[in-house]
């Protein structure tokens, strides 16, 4: 069985809008903190929303922005939106909140502006890419790195994941993988749900990143941080 989590003067309460990832985040937490509590919220309304508009509106923002806020305010240490398409939304949201709030990728593009100049993104969804690139240049503005970018859209995949062929899809997005990384230095499949994919690929010339572990890393750093401070503050 695998270790109880216990309040451990901290949690993380995730955003998603997909179910799909409440087991790729509760088996990280069981890796990587199992001590962690972890909670979910699924607003998968809110990407197909976007998915729709083919873009992030006013009022979709103002929605994502709510649903982070009453996480942030049911006592986690940290918030973290998972879907990269609303991370502009999120990040956003960090000036009115109590604690932080990560987009799941912005860890991934700081990793990836460090390994390379020729960087890649791989997409499924088009609603994603230009959240994605923006990502990328504030990684590597913020370390004055100079990089280029090229994007990499499987839009006829998605309908795999849309389906539930999750096997479909995750297979599809390796095929691709292994002919756009011949082209650049480093690689971030810009979806979390499109991490298993990495795993289906095997001697590639270039690091492929994928948001979940890395940021899952990089909350529960935060939220530690968080439990730490509050104990000494007592």
């Amino acid at each position: 069985m695998p270790p109880a989590r216990t309040q451990y003067g901290a949690a993380i309460a995730f955003l998603h809008t997909t179910p799909v990832h409440i087991e790729t985040f509760d088996a990280l937490g069981r890796e990587i903190a199992p001590h962690l509590k972890l909670k979910h919220a699924v607003r998968e309304d809110l990407l197909a929303a976007a998915e729709k508009a083919g873009r992030v509106t006013p009022a979709l923002d103002l929605k994502t922005r709510e649903a982070l806020a009453a996480l942030a305010e049911g006592g986690a240490s940290v918030v973290v939106c998972t879907c990269s398409t609303l991370g502009a939304s999120a990040e956003a949201a960090n000036d009115d909140a109590a604690v932080p709030i990560l987009r799941i990728d912005r860890p991934m593009a700081d990793l990836a502006v460090l390994q390379g100049h020729r960087i890649g993104i791989a997409a499924c969804v088009p609603a994603t890419v230009a959240n994605t690139e923006a990502l990328i240049a504030e990684s590597a503005n913020a370390v004055g790195r100079d990089f280029e970018l090229e994007t990499f859209l499987f839009d006829d995949i998605w309908i795999s994941f849309r389906e539930g062929r999750l096997d479909d899809y995750y297979q599809g997005i390796a095929s691709r993988i292994a002919d756009v990384a011949k082209g650049v230095d480093v690689l971030v499949l810009a979806q979390a749900s499109m991490a298993p994919a990495a795993a289906l690929c095997q001697n590639l010339p270039v690091p492929v990143l994928s948001s979940p572990r890395i940021g899952f890393e990089a909350a529960a750093r935060l939220a530690r941080e968080g439990g730490a401070m509050r104990r000494n503050a007592r």
